[in-house]
């Protein structure tokens, strides 16, 4: 194992030179033959059109944009401060700042190894833009900032997010022994819409910055190479996040059935280890999601408006998009000032309180004000928009699909996760008789549930935006701007998806945060402190209450776990929403467009009488399964690894916590395997979007679709599944006070084989379609020049170089990644002839 890390920096620096080899001969046969493309793309001057009776005009309006975001930046900054300063006893800070240093530690890890994979985007930006498009050297360098800006934001996001959240959990956690339930929910609240209105505000900042400041010729590649880095950083943060907190959380659980103690039992080593990864896992990976799905998105509806619609419309629509994204941040905020209130005067002397209810008022207050708003600055905004008094209203109906979807979809997903769901409960009792097996198939019956009817759900409100798009009747409805409505209409549900950001992002936040909560309550050891009553009555002013402390943290981490549950959909319902608008800039770039309408005579392509579409269809599903696969193994090798480490040096006699060296080893064993399995994945991932790219434009277009449609289902059930199991076993230990008992432990072992379930696969799959939409928009054209430069048979090879590249990566991704003895050369199947010696 400790030949781990060695193994790793020479695998890095073989493959950074055999892609950087790769893609910079195919960069030398590009010929010099250009078409249009997301390159050519020019801004309007949206100085050129006026608003609101000529008072201001689509210039002014954007920059006014801008300072709504500082105001958001202002507002979060305030919050982080105010939760620095809540009073916390110094034995929970202690902990809280130990999970925050390993945190920080981790993410610089995964900060240089992104600074590695980035090296190999940039080869191709340097190949597309450089040698392809014939751009000056001092614009190609402009893109490569660009998509390190879009990098830095996920990453930054991603440690704002860490900081604030270890900065709540130990608030919270002392907050409870204050013995009214209010605080206990109200800190973590208060951090999620911290996090929310930073990451947000920053990403619309950036956004506008390079709308308004960006010479217009240039802003569209400024663009792509911006999403792309933020999809990169999102990408690696969320695939490794999700291995390692499952690594960490398996290993720690497994010692409750192991040695019968319990939950963050403080001589636990593996307990540190989990607290970091439900950070790396639950804040980090989620908030670089939200920046990067909040952005992507805004950059294919900029893309489509572009490449779709009529000259004289396009400073309208693009101001609209921006103005609706402003709008909705105050929404927000507004929202949340407003839940304050109502739930204070509602809760804040209770002595009970069921935590899921005010979450649930905060997300359907936001929606209803959000889609109010739209209405409203819609009416005022566009009145007339091509003459149509009606568009305006057809607008607003079709992103209020998607704002109202940021509500329905929790409600439904709650079906299938709360700790008051039916399908809950079923799995709950299935494990009465039948134990873990039982317990496991119940929740597989929950996912499975509940990927049906998130499916009708999506397809219900994108059928509703094609029908108010105008049914795609050619000139009718928004038809009239633009071809290809509905495409801008699935556009802008995705959009809507993400109107109040903040909050969704909020609603996902609490979870880590209470989560670490109660681990911060066991490791502090607080009720063993000498005096700590009388210290706390005098230093705090209230006497402590441990017995409601602990009820409280148990019952808003079942809040907590709902709450992730209800996020992901969203999330992984815009990525593949989202993805459609993109893949349309690619059919425009492959088909062309010819009197204002796509090219019929290319567009037969795009049919299954077409093999290489079809075939692309089928390929597509291959990948989706294989990444599901691949990102579980990497948790079962790792957690295989911890829970060898965590059994043979936990100590449970003479000591009342684990020592920090064990603790630091057990954080070092999740990282080591959470880098080494997102090396294969990514590395996998990146050269089969180049070899599937290289193959067949008609065959890649499939093959996107593919992975979008695929990923949709599988990834809301894997999340799903593991929601219900995650609160099955929250059931069994809140409501039925049942820890320690087979119930628990069947309970127990269903929630680890939910964890990479929830938090690794499926969430992973969102920036991983994203990402491979992106960054095969270049891929395919850098294939599309070669072939018009009558290089076809040397992109059938460079197709075939990227393809068993990345068969090695995905042979690597179990092959490499198996579970082998301590000495590390046999597998466990060679173990077995050994064992039996030694038993006869």
């Amino acid at each position: 194992m400790t030949r781990t890390v060695p193994r790793m920096d020479a695998l890095r620096r073989g493959v950074t030179g055999v892609a950087v080899k790769a893609l910079g001969l195919l960069t030398v046969f590009a010929a010099s033959a250009a078409h249009a493309s997301e390159a050519d793309l020019v801004l309007p001057d949206f100085a050129s059109k006026s608003f609101f009776g000529g008072s201001i005009n689509g210039h002014q309006l954007l920059l006014s944009g801008i300072a709504v975001c500082v105001l958001g930046l202002v507002f979060g900054f305030m919050q982080y401060a105010t939760l620095k300063n809540l009073p916390v006893h110094r034995a929970m800070l202690e902990i809280s700042e130990l999970i925050y240093e390993t945190c920080k530690t981790y993410l610089m890890t995964q900060l240089k190894f992104i600074g590695v994979l980035w090296a190999l985007i940039a080869v191709v930006m340097v190949g597309y833009f450089g040698f392809l498009r014939h751009m000056g050297a001092d614009r190609v360098v402009i893109i490569l900032v660009a998509s390190l800006v879009g990098i830095a934001g996920s990453c930054g996001v991603a440690w704002f997010g860490i900081r604030v959240n270890t900065f709540a959990n130990s608030r919270t956690a002392f907050a409870s022994l204050r013995g009214k339930p209010y605080p206990t929910y109200a800190i973590p609240l208060q951090a999620g819409m911290s996090i929310g209105m930073v990451l947000i505000s920053t990403e619309l900042l950036l956004m506008l910055a390079i709308l308004l400041f960006i010479p217009a010729d240039f802003a569209g590649s400024c663009f792509i190479g911006f999403a792309i880095g933020e999809s990169l950083g999102a990408s690696a943060l969320r695939i490794a996040g999700g291995i390692f907190t499952k690594i960490a959380d398996i290993g720690s659980d497994l010692m409750k059935i192991v040695f019968k103690i319990k939950e963050d039992d403080a001589r636990n080593p593996g307990v540190i280890a989990d607290c970091t990864g439900d950070n790396a896992g639950d804040s980090v990976g989620p908030s670089a999601d939200g920046f990067e799905t909040y952005g992507v998105t805004g950059v294919a509806l900029i893309t489509f408006i572009l490449l779709a619609v009529g000259e004289g419309f396009r400073v309208e629509l693009l101001v609209w998009i921006f103005v609706m994204r402003i709008v909705m941040v105050l929404a927000s905020l507004a929202a949340y000032g407003l839940n304050n209130v109502f739930q204070s005067a509602k809760y804040k002397n209770a002595d009970h309180m069921n935590f899921e209810h005010p979450l649930t008022a905060l997300v359907w207050v936001t929606s209803i004000i959000s889609v109010a708003l739209t209405f409203l600055v819609s009416y005022l905004l566009i009145p007339n928009l091509n003459g149509d008094p009606s568009l305006w209203w057809q607008l607003s109906l079709i992103i209020s699909c998607g704002t109202l979807a940021g509500a329905i979809i929790p409600e439904a997903i709650k079906v299938f996760t709360s700790t008051e769901s039916r399908h809950v409960r079923e799995v709950v009792t299935a494990s009465r008789e039948g134990g873990a097996s039982l317990n496991v198939i119940s929740g597989l019956v929950a996912g499975n549930f509940s990927a049906y009817w998130m499916g009708l759900i999506i397809a219900g409100l994108m059928g509703l935006a094609f029908w108010f798009s105008g049914s795609g009747v050619p000139g009718e409805g928004v038809g009239q701007l633009m071809i290809a409505a509905p495409v801008f209409a699935f556009g802008l549900v995705a959009f809507g998806f993400l109107g109040m950001g903040p909050v969704t992002i909020a609603v996902d936040s609490y979870g880590p945060v209470t989560d670490n909560a109660q681990s911060v309550y066991e490791l502090s050891l607080i009720e063993n402190v000498p005096n700590v009553q009388a210290e706390v009555k005098r230093d705090f002013g209230f006497d402590l209450d441990f017995e409601k402390g602990k009820q409280f943290l148990e019952e808003n981490d079942g809040a907590g776990n709902t709450f992730k549950a209800t996020a992901k959909p969203v999330l992984i319902g815009t990525a593949v929403v989202g993805a459609t608008t993109m893949i349309f800039s690619i059919i425009v770039l492959l088909v062309g467009i010819t009197n204002g309408q796509l090219n019929t005579e290319k567009t037969q392509f795009l049919s299954l009488l077409h093999a290489p579409f079809l075939l692309g269809l089928i390929t597509g599903g291959a990948i989706i399964y294989w990444f599901s696969g691949a990102s579980m193994q990497a948790v079962s090798t790792g957690a295989y690894r911890a829970v060898e480490f965590i059994k043979a040096n936990i100590k449970l006699e003479g000591v009342e916590k684990a020592s920090v060296a064990d603790s630091k080893k057990v954080v070092e064993i999740c990282t080591q395997y959470a880098q080494k399995g997102m090396i294969n994945i990514f590395l996998a991932v990146f050269f089969s979007t180049l070899a599937f790219a290289c193959l067949e434009p008609y065959f890649f277009v499939g093959y996107l679709i593919s992975i979008a449609i695929f990923g949709l289902y599988q990834a809301v059930f894997m999340a799903n599944a593991g929601g219900a199991w995650d609160n099955a076993k929250k059931l069994v230990e809140v409501e039925l006070k049942a820890k320690g008992t087979e119930l628990h432990a069947a309970c127990v072992v269903g929630d680890t084989v939910g964890d990479p379930f929830k938090d690794t696969s499926s969430v992973a799959l969102n920036p991983v379609i994203k990402f491979t939409t992106l960054f095969g928009l270049l891929a395919v054209e850098l294939a599309v020049e070669l072939e018009a430069a009558g290089q076809g048979n040397l992109t059938r090879i460079f197709s075939v170089v990227f393809f068993v590249l990345s068969t090695v990566f995905v042979y690597r991704s179990f092959y490499g990644m198996r579970i082998q003895s301590v000495s590390g050369g046999a597998s466990s199947s060679d173990l077995k002839p050994q064992a039996a010696v030694k038993t006869a």
